[in-house]
């Protein structure tokens, strides 16, 4: 139940008084809720310092000026097309106010010649006298002049100072909330309590208030990142809690596997099976993030981990998000299996009828050891005898749930979530906090970097010149064609333009692969690619995930610009697979903008994966997980990636430390916290991820 203390707080902004059912709707448009608390997330952008208030014969021109008048002379235009003129004076000099479009009435009764009133706006001076067009405000004194007037961002319908009017009655409702924070880590940052803190936040006073790094907004980004990060602790230890199966094979099958691999595994692949194989040999359940960059060697891991739940007399499955990831983990895994009589098979949404059915009563009777299949492995048909190892991969192409109804089909199975997707520390801590976390950062001895270069776009005919050469020497090679936003057809068109032109310059040696091609058309250029009968594939992104051809060596991308930095990552991966020197060019277009050339350097210095993923973020920022939403977690309101990554830190060390204190949230400050996860509706998170 959400605390009394906070029910002000979620009442309908209708509550308001002057915000009717129209302006509701605007507001609630702007501030992205219809709530008071969404009113308070709507954080300022700028402020107007109407301070300055000088005499016109000591005055500068250009800046914001509050000074007092007496109205002169009402000076009505000659044509519609003249603005209506005010001459006035402060007793040091004359000024003219300047009105166009004006409602003559209204500025005859709000300036009557002879009145004195205070008016503020920006001050200039023109044909060698002072003016003001439109005074932000007509007043009859200074004190209903704001000194310092708050700027928050708007939109059509809502007037600046519409909103601070709001904003000021929506945060005489916010109570002063109980001390969720510990007493001396609030005196060593100097912050204030939240309340005081959301105050300071709304009334800046100077230009540094606005900024991120201001006290009261670091405050503000701490409380939100502590709720986000104690909600996935309580969830992670609730993950912790459920009963599992003790998963601890003999080892045969998996050192038969290892005996007939032609590689020895990492240092980082064996580090991370000794994790893997505590989680599986615990009586909890595993639920743990397997992140390693393209080529680590994660297939071999999943395999291992596979075998172990086998050796057990258990089924496994392994799901990847496309047809083509899955056929190539089927690929990998399948031989390695019949060579140590262990049965997999792959299952997709194209097997169908009498074949679809064998498969599933063997499935069912346990006959099938290991299954592959897409997201087809979530319906309702498919039966497992005693699924006890759930592998997913490339999780953020999945839905949160889609991950859970899998593991619902096996008896308390583990769960491993892998990705090559390099995710930046503070993404792993904030859309993954509720799992364990594990990484390869190594890649297998023998591998060769990728000379990666970046050409322009108008040297096109001198890069096709330097691939005939590569192709003739018994290279394969990929060339992506430029992405083009929000438009497959587009894609699509640039696609098979490209396509066309290379096949008068290579011949029949050229294939085309997208995404609108049916899957056996698409299975039959990829398969003619992987024999070597075809040796340049034109592609649209369709390959930045899960296409495996070791011979592939040189990999063009046309309008590199267009791409997101982990986009460009996981298309270079493609040509990492074998042990040849490769390369990759990326093509660019003019006008190159500043985020766009930052990009390509960083591609051109550096393959580590995880640098690339920081750096992604740096120049994305935090909204978005490298290029995919993540599913079930929205932009913070308050708290910036970008800036804030210390306090990231803080709050996951304290919200680990709180819960082994005090685990249920009993103590004063405890009950305090429970008040802040509602604050930042994290309840409602905290449920999901209890019912998951």
């Amino acid at each position: 139940m959400r605390p009394e203390i906070l029910f002000p707080l979620f009442c309908n902004i209708e509550t308001l008084k002057g915000v009717g059912e129209r302006s509701a709707k605007l507001l609630s448009n702007l501030i992205g809720g219809h709530r008071i608390l969404d009113m308070l997330w709507h954080l300022p952008s700028n402020l107007v310092d109407r301070r300055y208030s000088p005499k016109l014969s000591n005055a500068v021109p250009g800046r914001v000026c509050t000074i007092g008048i007496k109205v002169l002379e009402h000076l009505p235009p000659k044509t519609s097309r003249q603005p209506y003129k005010i001459l006035a004076s402060d007793g040091s000099a004359e000024i003219t106010l300047i009105f166009f479009n004006a409602y003559v009435n209204t500025l005859q009764r709000n300036l009557p010649v002879g009145a004195s009133r205070v008016i503020s706006g920006k001050l200039e001076y023109f044909n060698g006298g002072w003016q003001m067009s439109h005074p932000d405000y007509i007043v009859n004194q200074f004190e209903d002049i704001p000194p310092i007037e708050t700027v928050y961002p708007l939109t059509a319908g809502i007037s600046n100072k519409t909103l601070n009017k709001w904003q000021i009655m929506a945060l005489s409702r916010v109570p002063e909330l109980p001390e969720w924070l510990d007493a001396e880590f609030v005196r060593q940052k100097q912050w204030s309590s939240f309340r005081a803190s959301l105050l300071a936040a709304h009334h800046p006073q100077k230009l540094s208030d606005l900024e991120s790094t201001s006290p009261a907004r670091c405050r503000l980004a701490y409380d939100e990142l502590l709720a986000n990060q104690l909600t996935l602790a309580i969830a992670r230890q609730r993950v912790k809690k459920q009963a599992g199966r003790e998963i601890k094979g003999n080892g045969l099958l998996r050192k038969k596997v290892l005996e007939a691999l032609p590689f020895k595994l990492t240092g980082a692949q064996e580090k991370v099976l000794k994790e893997i194989f505590a989680d599986q040999d615990s009586k909890f359940r595993m639920l743990r993030l397997l992140q390693g960059d393209v080529g680590s060697g994660k297939t071999i891991v999943a395999l291992l981990t596979m075998l172990n739940a086998v050796e057990c007399g258990t089924q496994a499955a392994i799901m990847a998000p496309t047809e083509i990831l899955a056929k190539q983990h089927f690929e990998t895994i399948a031989p390695l299996c019949e060579n140590i009589g262990i049965r997999a098979e792959l299952l997709t949404g194209r097997i169908k009828g009498k074949t679809r059915q064998a498969l599933l009563q063997d499935l069912a009777s346990g006959k099938i050891h290991i299954l592959i299949g897409t997201h087809a492995l979530f319906q309702d048909e498919v039966k497992f005898c005693d699924l006890s190892c759930v592998i997913v991969d490339e999780q953020h192409r999945f839905g949160v749930h889609q991950r859970l109804s899998l593991s619902e089909k096996g008896n308390q199975a583990d769960i491993l979530v892998m990705t090559a997707t390099p995710i930046p520390r503070t993404l792993v801590l904030t859309a993954y906090g509720d799992m364990e976390y594990s990484k390869i950062d190594e890649v297998p001895a023998g591998r060769k970097p990728v000379d990666t270069r970046v050409v322009s776009v108008e040297k096109i005919n001198e890069v096709a010149a330097g691939l005939k050469r590569k192709l003739e020497q018994g290279c394969r090679a990929y060339w992506v064609c430029p992405l083009v936003e929000e438009s497959e057809k587009i894609d699509l068109a640039a696609a098979e333009e490209r396509y066309e032109s290379l096949r008068k310059i290579f011949g029949n040696k050229v294939g085309l692969v997208h995404g609108k091609m049916k899957e056996k058309d698409k299975d039959e250029v990829m398969d003619k690619f992987k024999k070597g009968e075809i040796t340049l594939l034109v592609a649209t992104t369709v390959i930045e995930v899960g296409v495996n051809v070791p011979e592939a060596t040189v990999m063009i991308i046309e309008h590199a610009e267009r791409f997101g930095l982990a986009q460009l990552h996981q298309l270079r991966g493609r040509i990492k697979r074998g042990f040849e020197a490769s390369t990759c060019i990326l093509m660019y277009a003019y006008p190159l903008s500043e985020t766009s050339r930052q990009r390509l350097e960083t591609m051109r210095q550096t393959e580590d994966g995880f640098l690339i993923a920081e750096k992604d973020l740096e120049l994305r920022g935090g909204g978005e997980i490298l290029g995919t939403k993540q599913s079930g977690f929205d932009e913070f309101k308050l708290a910036d990636m970008t800036i804030h990554k210390d306090l990231l830190e803080t709050a996951h060390r304290d919200a680990q430390m709180i819960l082994n204190i005090d685990t249920n949230l009993q103590t004063p400050r405890g009950r305090a916290l429970r008040t802040l996860l509602y604050l930042f509706e994290q309840d409602e998170a905290l449920k999901t991820y209890i019912s998951g």
